[in-house]
C-alpha cells in the first residue's frame, strides 16, 4: 500500500491511489457494501493483511517439505491483496477514512512484503536472496513515496510494482507445486526471487529517473 496510498486510508487525493481495475468489480463492490454494515474500519483491514501475509509466509517456508501448504500460501497472499483493496474501498468509497490512515495504508505493506520475500528466500533455499528481495521491493515504496514527498504524483509504475510482484509469487507457487510432484527441485521459487529482485531493482530505477525528471521540469 502507500502513503496517499494505492489504496487510500487516509484523506489523500484519488489521483494518490494505485490504479486497480478490481475496484470497480462487482465482487469488491458488494464486498465493501458487506463491510460497511459492520464496524470494521480501514486500518483493522490494512492490519488483518499483516496476518494473512504470516500466515501465507510461513506455509511457504515449510512448502517445500510439505508441497501442498503451496496452495495455502497463495491464499495467503490473494487474501492479503484483497485487504489491500477493499481498505481503501471502506475508506474512500465508505467514508471511513481516518487521520492516520495513511500510516496504517503504508506500514503494514512494507511488513507484508517483507514476510512473504524473507519466506521466500528461505523456501527457495537462498535466504539472504529473499532479504535481497524484501530490501529491494521496500527502496520501490520508498522512491514512490519521496517522490509524494516533493510534491510529486507517486508513481506506481513497474516492472516489478507490488501487484507484480505478488502475481509472480502466486504464479512461482503454484508452478512449485507441481515441480515438487514431478522433479522434487525448488528451481521455480528460486527463478522467481532473481526475477523479483532484478525486476525491483529496475523498478527503482525507472521511478527514481522519473522522479529526477520531474524535479528538472519544475521552473
Amino acid at each position: 500500500m502507500a502513503t496517499q496510498p494505492d489504496e487510500c486510508t487516509g484523506n489523500a487525493k484519488s489521483d494518490a491511489r494505485r490504479p486497480i481495475a478490481a475496484r470497480s468489480s462487482g465482487f469488491a463492490q458488494k464486498l465493501t457494501q458487506a463491510l460497511l454494515k459492520t464496524s470494521f474500519t480501514p486500518n483493522q483491514i490494512s492490519v488483518a493483511s499483516i496476518a494473512f501475509a504470516g500466515f501465507g509466509a510461513l506455509a511457504l517456508a515449510y512448502a517445500p517439505a510439505h508441497p501442498l501448504l503451496y496452495l495455502v500460501a497463495i491464499a495467503g497472499i490473494q487474501l492479503r491483496l484483497l485487504c489491500n483493496l477493499l481498505d481503501g474501498m471502506v475508506a474512500v468509497e465508505g467514508g471511513r477514512g481516518s487521520p492516520v490512515g495513511v500510516l496504517y495504508n503504508e506500514i503494514p505493506d512494507r511488513i507484508a512484503d517483507t514476510m512473504l520475500l524473507v519466506a521466500l528466500g528461505f523456501a527457495a533455499g537462498s535466504p539472504s536472496l529473499g532479504w535481497a528481495c524484501a530490501l529491494a521491493a521496500a527502496l520501490t515504496a520508498y522512491i514512490r513515496v519521496f517522490g509524494g514527498a516533493l510534491g510529486q504524483v507517486q508513481d506506481f509504475r513497474g516492472p516489478m510494482a507490488k501487484q507484480h510482484r505478488m502475481a509472480l509469487l502466486t504464479g512461482a507457487c503454484a508452478l512449485a507445486l507441481v515441480e515438487a510432484f514431478i522433479w522434487q527441485e525448488r528451481y521455480v521459487l528460486l527463478i522467481a526471487a532473481w526475477i523479483i529482485l532484478i525486476g525491483s531493482l529496475v523498478t527503482c530505477v525507472t521511478r527514481l529517473k522519473a522522479v529526477a525528471g520531474r524535479i528538472e521540469e519544475q521552473p
